[in-house]
């Protein structure tokens, strides 16, 4: 059996940096990867650049079919770059395979010509990701007609109709996008409320405009079963006790995601999971096994990217550097939604200070007043901010409003760094950009 001293299992944004940064500090590594679609992680194949780059041809008015053309060639050029990143490393080693844990440090690896071989690892990452949920709704998982994030991005043909389920970000950036496409899409959701953990006012302002765009949204819709025709499906679905149905070409499930651990092969280990299957995890991101963590997606906490990067700095903290940076240490953390116009938040929102009894001055300004939002054509939208009035920091901001995904990052940064509003306030921007927003957006508190 071959041992190493680090096995990373899984391509991802954590462990491919992980994997690279080890080999170039002249330490042996492992990298098991089940599909070669894969290699460099799910961003850059099936989530965050192929949906953006969709999103963005979407709004110039691509068709679909080209759209997916030009995505499919991004896609491949990035995936070499990111495997010869990793396996052109003296000390790395990528291996196409599927791991199982068959003890705590030995995995059994089946290879893709049907062979297996175990390896052991004195340290192994875990960096699996996660995968789309499968409610148990009659005839769903059955259905031809079914797809879900990454599916829906690699078919060729628009469907002409779509029926989406789920309001939550996923469900709004795909409905978005199929819409500007000139998609008919219908999206169910079992709550009563538009994007509950939003504040009213911003949640309202996207509704409105989605609406606007065509999308016709079903809340308080209870999904019953999913019924195959020949040439189409029907989803039926109950709203306040009447039953209702939406016939279309294909639909969407996006109703979350969840770990992919359930073929690791974790009963073998005495490595521990939570209640949801995600692995779990201690501060320093390691299991409950001396010698194994856990990265990205797979240990439940928020699924971006970008914290499978910080997942990383933590854990080369604790192999290269001084051992010092924590999970806990993560405290602001920026995120956006990409529908065509995007919906950027970080800190507190106005409902959640409110909830928890936290004294704020309140700002807002309107999208309108943004001279660039003029020229890019695009002024919808509503900038909301919260200041601590005792130190004049800001406790939260929502941006919903073109390239808020950018400027929000200035806005995570003043949080961080507990720079004053004020700051932002008088800084000189250069004109006309959607960050000189901020500029007339902390001029007064409305409350």
């Amino acid at each position: 059996m071959e041992k190493f001293t680090n096995i990373v299992i899984g391509f991802g944004k954590g462990g491919k940096t992980l994997a690279k940064t080890l080999a170039t500090n002249g330490q042996d590594v492992l990298l098991i990867e089940k599909s070669a679609q894969m290699y460099g992680g799910a961003c850059i194949n099936v989530a965050c650049l192929p949906s953006k780059r969709l999103v963005l041809n979407a709004a110039a008015g691509m068709p679909f079919s080209q759209a997916v053309v030009a995505k499919n060639e991004m896609t491949s050029q990035l995936r070499q770059k990111n495997y010869h990143m990793v396996a052109d490393e003296a000390q790395a080693t990528v291996l196409d395979g599927t791991a199982r844990f068959v003890s705590d440090h030995v995995l059994e690896i089946a290879l893709a010509d049907g062979q297996t071989m175990q390896v052991e690892g004195q340290r192994i990452f875990i960096n699996t990701g996660s995968k789309a949920t499968m409610p148990e709704i009659e005839g769903l998982k059955e259905s031809k007609y079914r797809l879900d994030s990454t599916t829906a991005m690699e078919q060729s043909e628009q469907p002409t109709r779509l029926v989406v389920l789920g309001a939550g970000y996923i469900g709004l950036e795909f409905s978005s996008m199929f819409t500007k496409f000139g998609s008919q899409v219908t999206v169910l959701d079992r709550n009563q409320e538009f994007l509950k953990r939003e504040d009213e006012d911003i949640a309202h302002a996207l509704y409105e405009d989605l609406t606007a765009d065509g999308i016709e949204f079903k809340l308080g819709a209870q999904v019953q079963a999913i019924i195959d025709h020949e040439n189409e499906v029907e989803v039926v679905y109950e709203v306040a006790g009447q039953k209702q149905s939406v016939r279309a070409d294909k639909f969407l499930v996006a109703l979350g995601r969840q770990a992919n651990t359930q073929d690791l092969g974790l009963e073998n280990t005495g490595i521990a999971t939570n209640p949801n299957g995600s692995v779990k995890v201690d501060d320093f991101l390691q299991t409950t096994v001396e010698g194994v963590w856990a990265l990205g997606d797979v240990n439940g906490g928020l699924q971006f990217t970008y914290i499978s990067l910080d997942d990383f700095r933590i854990v080369k903290d604790q192999l290269l550097g001084e051992g010092k940076r924590r999970l806990s240490d993560r405290t602001v953390v920026p995120y956006s939604v990409f529908t065509q116009t995007p919906l950027s938040n970080v800190g507190l929102t106005e409902k959640q200070a409110q909830a928890q009894g936290i004294d704020y001055q309140l700002f807002k300004l309107s999208a309108m007043a943004i001279p660039k939002a003029k020229v890019i054509g695009n002024q919808r939208g509503l900038l909301k901010a919260l200041v601590n009035p005792k130190d004049d920091t800001i406790l939260g901001a929502s941006l919903y409003m073109e390239e808020s995904y950018e400027v929000i990052n200035l806005l995570a940064l003043a949080i961080k760094a507990k720079i004053p509003y004020t700051q932002l306030r008088d800084q000189i921007y250069t004109h006309p950009t959607m960050s000189e927003a901020l500029n007339d957006l902390f001029k007064a508190p409305v409350k």
